[in-house]
């Protein structure tokens, strides 16, 4: 016995009626009398590992910029559109040694 409709392909459902079972569908195709039928799921245990990160890394290029925090000269950085399209993107920083952020406009 198939779980999907011959006519349309969708799955079908069983259904009991006057102590007969049937499957049927949405589309209004139905089956015969049916035996009791069983569906068995079963579940594979997951054989991936998964690694735990201590410390996140930074994946931003690094440049030459002296952090207003602590003084240190070198700095994380990324542009992001803040303001209309026609202007130019702020610039973010942030130090690689506080990790304070602060940003830069044009």
């Amino acid at each position: 016995m198939t779980l999907f409709c011959p006519k349309c392909g969708s799955l079908m459902k069983p259904k009991e009626k006057k102590g007969k079972k049937t499957m049927v569908c949405s589309c209004g195709y139905k089956t015969k009398d049916v035996e009791e039928t069983k569906i068995k799921e079963t579940m594979k245990k997951d054989a991936h590992s998964f690694e735990v990160v201590e410390e996140e890394k930074e994946a931003l290029p690094l440049v030459e910029k002296e952090c207003p925090k602590c003084g240190h000269k070198k700095a994380y950085f990324w542009e992001v559109q803040t303001r209309a399209s026609d202007e130019p993107a702020t610039q973010f920083f942030k130090c690689e040694k506080c990790k304070h952020i602060w940003r830069h406009y044009d």
